[in-house]
This record gives structure tokens, C-alpha cells and sequence, in this order.
């Protein structure tokens, strides 16, 4: 398995494809959630993954602050069903993580993680900082994390 890295400029067709293709497996029909999973934000993220034999296993995306936000965040983390259990989520966070600690000297990290990881994301040092709250139909809460 390797660590892959592109920003959006560095992808090709094919890796944007599966990519996009693959967050639609999971996020839309998987969690039954009909939501416009290409929200526009793509062309100004890192796009981090890892990769099996040239297969997609796990994945995640850096989103710089949108107007009036002050944090960075790791977005759209999943883990395809066939690699679930293996502690690869548990991988591509620490990927993201230094990423953005090490790459781009941040001192605080944004999610909006979904209620249920909560726990999950709190073990990597997230912090609540709002009530749980719908989005999309589906219980969200966001979370800060202190880097320094």
C-alpha cells in the first residue's frame, strides 16, 4: 500500500473519477443521503489517500478556510467497506494530520464529524465545540483539535 497526495491540478481524470465516484458510494448511497456530494470545494483541496495495487482503500480531503472561517479541515474521511476494520480510517487521520501540522504549520485543525465518531475523532485530540446538529439528514457535530 502507498500514500498518495495531489492537489486538485495534480490529479489525473482517473484519479479524479474514483475519487468522486467513490465519496458517491459511500456518502449518497450507502448512507442513503441524496446531498450534492460535489460541493465546489474540490479545485482548492489536498486530496490524500491510500492506495492498494492501484485501488482506491482509503481516502480524505484538506480544506483550506472558506470565507469567514479561520481553520483548516479534513473533510470527506472514509474507508471502502472492503478495507473496513483494518484500522485504515485510523490511518488516513494521522495521514491528514501531520499533513497539515507538519506541511502547513497549523496550530488548529476544524471537522464537522458525524455524531457517531465522535469518539472516534476525540481520540485524536477533536474537541466538541457544537451542539449536534442535521446536516443532510444526518446527526453532525463540530469538532476543533488543538495542534501545538
Amino acid at each position: 500500500m502507498k500514500w498518495v497526495q495531489k492537489t486538485f491540478q495534480e490529479l489525473t481524470k482517473e484519479e479524479l473519477y474514483e475519487i468522486l465516484q467513490v465519496r458517491v458510494a459511500v456518502f449518497v448511497v450507502e448512507q442513503e443521503c441524496p446531498y450534492p456530494e460535489v460541493d465546489g470545494r474540490d479545485e482548492e483541496c489536498l486530496h490524500i489517500w491510500l492506495e492498494d495495487e492501484g485501488k482506491l482503500a482509503a481516502y480524505c480531503r484538506i480544506v483550506p478556510p472558506a470565507d469567514g472561517e479561520e481553520y483548516y479541515s479534513i473533510g470527506r474521511v472514509l474507508v471502502m467497506e472492503e478495507y473496513r476494520g483494518g484500522g485504515y480510517a485510523r490511518e488516513v487521520m494521522n495521514k491528514a494530520i501531520e499533513v497539515l501540522h507538519t506541511g502547513y504549520k497549523v496550530d488548529h485543525i476544524w471537522l464537522h464529524g458525524q455524531e457517531h465518531l465522535r469518539h472516534f475523532y476525540g481520540s485524536f485530540g477533536f474537541k466538541e465545540v457544537s451542539e449536534v446538529y442535521l446536516e443532510d439528514g444526518i446527526p453532525h457535530v463540530d469538532m476543533l483539535m488543538d495542534v501545538q
